[in-house]
């Protein structure tokens, strides 16, 4: 197991060598849109002379899918993206994420909730507060105080108010971000009701137990990056620098998913595909014959790309 990253200025470079990491879960194989923050996050690794490593994110076990691990490997191959180390899985960290929790809870950062969805979606309709679909419904902080003799179903941070709350963070794409994880989130989730655990622990835990320096993905999930630096600090792990890349896009203006229809990634002509993912991250069109040259001509390109971002002025 590699030993974590040490600290590091927020918005500095690196204090120990770069490793970075592309975590799919097995839910299908690779779309279009995956294979972009494959290849964006291998291409930084490379850019920077590091590590890219492999994380199989299968701890949602009911959305697993038979088979689509083994898919993904090969798919990634075929593009020329294959892992610098063995790949790790979720699956097989479950006493990691115990650990963690057990941390938090004894340092009552953690705590007990009773509440369904429909508890928290009840208590803000009771006050005429309505939350968009797509955005996230904050927890009230109902269970802070104790279950009120219901029985436990999920684990929560203990999220402290403003200032604590209010994140600022820096993204070497996006620039300077904030934001309110207290109203914005509330107390999160770290162990789910159904007994599995949550993105957010899981995802902290595993950076750290692998000594990420660098965490490139999609901007989808920029907005989980507050969280995890809180939990980050709670458990007195080391944070990394943090890169959101473009999404691709459906005709209606989603995020390519497997959920939007996502077709599997067609790998007939590696270097068309690669060439395409390419484009989304803006790279210039490569004249390659081959995925070696393409990946060759294509990393130093990126080179150009992320001097550019560090070069930028933000407020």
């Amino acid at each position: 197991m590699a030993a974590p990253a040490p600290a590091r200025d927020a918005d500095g470079p690196p204090r120990a060598p770069y490793r970075g990491r592309f975590a799919p879960s097995p839910t299908g194989p690779l779309h279009a849109g995956s294979l972009v923050a494959a290849l964006g996050s291998w291409l930084d690794a490379r850019a920077h002379g590091g590590r890219w490593l492999l994380r199989i994110e299968d701890i949602d076990t009911p959305r697993c899918v038979p088979g689509a691990e083994a898919a993904i490997l090969g798919q990634l191959a075929a593009c020329g993206l294959v892992a610098d180390e063995p790949p790790w899985r979720q699956s097989e960290r479950v006493p990691a994420y115990a650990a963690a929790l057990q941390a938090l809870r004894a340092a009552g950062r953690a705590y007990p909730c009773a509440c369904a969805r429909r508890d928290v979606e009840a208590h803000w309709a009771a006050l005429g507060v309505h939350w968009p679909a797509e955005a996230e419904t904050p927890y009230p902080g109902t269970c802070r105080g104790g279950l009120q003799g219901r029985p436990a179903r999920a684990w929560r941070l203990r999220v402290d108010e403003a200032p604590a709350s209010r994140l600022r963070w820096h993204d070497r794409r996006l620039g300077w971000r904030q934001q309110d994880v207290a109203q914005a989130v509330g107390d999160f989730v770290l162990r789910r009701a159904d007994g599995l655990w949550a993105y957010q622990l899981a995802v902290v835990v595993d950076d750290a137990a692998q000594g990420i320096t660098d965490v490139v993905r999609g901007e989808d999930l920029a907005d989980n990056t507050p969280r995890q630096i809180l939990l980050q600090r709670a458990l007195g792990l080391p944070v990394p620098r943090y890169l959101h890349l473009p999404l691709v896009r459906s005709a209606d203006g989603r995020k390519l998913s497997k959920q939007t229809g996502a077709q599997a990634l067609a790998l007939g002509d590696p270097v068309a595909a690669l060439q395409a993912a390419g484009a989304v991250l803006g790279l210039p069109r490569i004249e390659a014959g081959t995925v070696g040259d393409w990946l060759g001509a294509a990393t130093r390109a990126w080179a150009g790309i992320i001097a550019a971002f560090a070069n930028r002025s933000d407020p």
